[in-house]
């Protein structure tokens, strides 16, 4: 069984097309921290310059910034005592990413979401390493998945070969990386498996990451999973993304070792 590249292209967006380069070094993949998307959540309304509002959005800025979150890999901070003020900020680095590089990226989260979403009280931010999300609503435990700021990006080229037996080991490896979800290490709170699997010639790379275990994680990769594959549109490379879990494949590396 042989699974190689094709040549194949399609059309994409603007904003999604740089995503799907095919990077031969690992070592500058590494580095990459691209902008894959973003959401304003309009109906939480906007804030004015000077505002409470504001100033509570840039305090919790600062502490993500300067605190210890970059170690950790994630944060979930409120400010605020009245509805008009209240501001909840989410930020989560990939499994991989951590310290200098994970706060790097949240740096660049942050000054993306204000040109973006300028003066928005909630929206959410996509970059290749970290996702932040902002919001008005103080979320309950336990927290109900959230199936609706969810998007997907597939990599162009088909796969050769037999396609869908490609797309079943794909799903049984991205299965068996979902039964090894958990805290990275004792300090860092990422949930989180990655790994590599021989495929004929090739290797399949794939991760697998949830935002907080109170969330029914298993059941939120697992549809994501379903994602890469609907319709039997089968590339060599995909994700899903959301707020509360992501999944990957790519069949080069694009994740630190």
């Amino acid at each position: 069984m042989k699974f190689s590249y094709s040549l194949s292209k399609r059309s994409f967006p603007p904003i999604l097309a740089i995503q799907f380069l095919i990077i031969h070094s690992v070592s500058s993949l590494n580095l990459t921290n691209e902008y894959l998307n973003h959401k304003c959540i309009l109906n939480q309304g906007k804030y004015n310059s000077g505002s409470q509002y504001e100033d509570n959005l840039n305090r919790i800025f600062r502490e993500i910034r300067t605190g210890l979150y970059a170690i950790t890999g994630f944060s979930h901070i409120s400010v605020g005592k009245t509805t008009t003020d209240f501001v909840v900020v989410t930020s989560q680095c990939r499994g991989d990413t951590y310290e200098s590089n994970c706060r790097t990226c949240i740096d660049t989260a942050i000054a993306g979401f204000r040109k973006r979403c300028p003066s928005n009280k909630g929206g959410i931010i996509w970059y290749n390493q970290c996702l932040l999300y902002i919001s008005t609503i103080n979320e309950k435990i336990p927290i109900k998945t959230n199936y609706k700021n969810i998007f997907s990006m597939h990599n162009p080229n088909n796969v050769r070969g037999d396609a869908k037996l490609f797309a079943r080991r794909a799903m049984d490896f991205l299965s068996e990386l979902i039964l090894k979800v958990e805290k990275t290490t004792k300090y860092r709170l990422i949930f989180y498996a990655a790994g590599e699997k021989k495929l004929g010639k090739n290797k399949l790379y794939a991760m697998v990451q949830c935002l907080d275990l109170r969330i029914d994680c298993k059941r939120c990769l697992a549809w994501s999973i379903t994602k890469l594959f609907k319709n039997d549109d089968i590339k060599q490379g995909a994700r899903v993304l959301g707020t509360d879990c992501n999944v990957r494949y790519e069949l080069y590396p694009f994740l630190r070792s």
